[in-house]
């Protein structure tokens, strides 16, 4: 590989939020060492592809995206890095293009290891499973104007059967508190209108620091000790969120009345199947206890479609369980086989047709209920964060609990607060007319 110079790298990026924020913190390392960082549309000179390995078809978008990087430029290096890096590296390093493949790891390293020349295809990727502590960069510039995000933790100790992310990710491991609130008070000091709480299992953050601590006590940390406007929490299993943890978000005017919450399944034998560690009406004793006390709240549930052996009285009591539940955002994902997994060798694997229509059937659920939530707010005033341009030249923005608003006003606001008085609510979508 030539040594790193006044050259342009685009980044692919797929998956969660927290590959979003290690995709930033990689354009950050090599702009600081030089590179121009452009479109993927544009042909670059070194292309990033930061992969996701949840499901077979995200294998697949990610061995496009080399593909196609090579179809913009023939002569471009690909680096290919993320969770199916880390799983399968040589599945990759066999593409035609790809000069680097990386682990998860060792993604802070990749300014380093492109300035190193070799002629063959390089393999880093290290066994993430005996990484012990959490090495989390920290950025120092805000990526997108309206909100930034601040990983707080890597990895996972679950063992869902539906999930791969344990060896592509590696054990559960916080960064330390004072970390956290370091790079808060510089996202502070360039007025981050919203920053976001991530990692890939944030209910454990903290857990294996020495003296353990928590996710509640890094929230009391970081309203005590920082200037932070507004702060959003990824996503939180059920067992997670205790009853303090819902009272501290009750009296908060810093934490956003937002809860994601995976369910995956309404039925027990299924729960039971995917390895969750509840059951149904623990998770609807749970709603029903956060709806009491956040009235307001967003409450977001992850269930998917469609798992092995679900029956059609089995799928029945997942859509009677949410039809019944005060929660607001369906995110409806159809099953799909992920090789290494224990899901992959069950018995039962339900044809195609069969996930995508009870998906589906979710998913118009999930629009009911959303479009009932954003109805609540027609004639309020609500603050929202200026995200962009919307459609129709509109600006759009999010509000605290996690609805799309979308105004006129000056493209100025962009990146600001703003207080935006409610017309109308269809299709989940607030529209109204800036307040004052």
């Amino acid at each position: 590989m030539n040594d790193l110079g006044n050259k342009t790298v685009a980044f692919a990026t797929l998956g969660c939020k927290t590959n979003q924020f290690e995709s930033a913190a990689m354009r950050e390392s090599l702009e600081q060492a030089g590179y121009r960082v452009v479109p993927f549309a544009s042909g670059a000179e070194l292309v990033v592809v930061n992969t996701c390995t949840v499901t077979a078809a995200t294998d697949a978008q990610s061995r496009n995206l080399v593909r196609r990087a090579r179809r913009l430029n023939p002569t471009c290096r690909v680096v290919v890095t993320g969770c199916y890096a880390q799983i399968d590296p040589q599945a990759l390093a066999d593409l035609p293009g790809v000069s680097l493949v990386i682990g998860n790891e060792e993604k802070r390293e990749l300014a380093g290891l492109l300035s190193t020349a070799s002629r063959e295809t390089q393999v880093r990727v290290a066994d993430i499973r005996a990484a012990t502590t959490a090495v989390i960069p920290v950025l120092s510039c805000i990526t997108v104007r309206s909100r930034a995000f601040v990983q707080i933790q890597n990895g996972c100790d679950a063992g869902c059967s539906y999930c791969i992310i344990p060896h592509a990710r590696g054990p559960s491991r916080s960064a330390p508190p004072e970390q956290v609130l370091t790079q808060l008070r510089q996202l502070s000091t360039q007025n981050a209108a919203e920053i976001v709480l991530t990692g890939i299992h944030v209910g454990a953050y903290g857990l294996d620091l020495r003296p353990p601590t928590a996710l509640l006590d890094l929230l009391r940390c970081i309203e005590a000790e920082t200037a932070v406007r507004r702060l959003r929490l990824g996503s939180i299993e059920p067992t997670e969120i205790t009853p303090a943890l819902i009272d501290h978000l009750a009296t908060s005017t810093m934490v956003c009345p937002h809860l994601h919450i995976p369910l995956q399944a309404g039925d027990d034998a299924v729960l039971q199947r995917m390895r969750r560690p509840y059951g149904r009406e623990d998770f609807r004793t749970l709603i029903q206890q956060i709806r009491a006390a956040l009235p307001e709240a967003a409450i977001g549930v992850d269930v998917i479609a469609g798992f092995p052996g679900e029956s059609d009285a089995e799928f029945a009591h997942t859509v009677h369980l949410l039809e019944e539940l005060p929660v607001t955002h369906l995110h409806v994902f159809p099953f799909s086989r992920r090789p290494g997994t224990a899901a992959a060798a069950m018995p039962g694997h339900l044809p195609g047709d069969v996930k995508k229509a009870r998906a589906e059937r979710l998913r118009l659920l999930g629009a009911e209920k959303l479009q009932a939530f954003a109805a609540r707010f027609v004639g309020r005033a609500l603050e929202v964060v200026v995200e962009g341009g919307g459609q129709g030249g509109l600006l759009k923005g999010l509000t605290r609990n996690y609805l799309e608003l979308r105004f006129a006003g000056p493209v100025e606001l962009v990146g600001r607060c703003a207080t935006v008085r409610v017309l109308a609510a269809e299709g989940g979508v607030l529209s109204g007319q800036l307040a004052g």
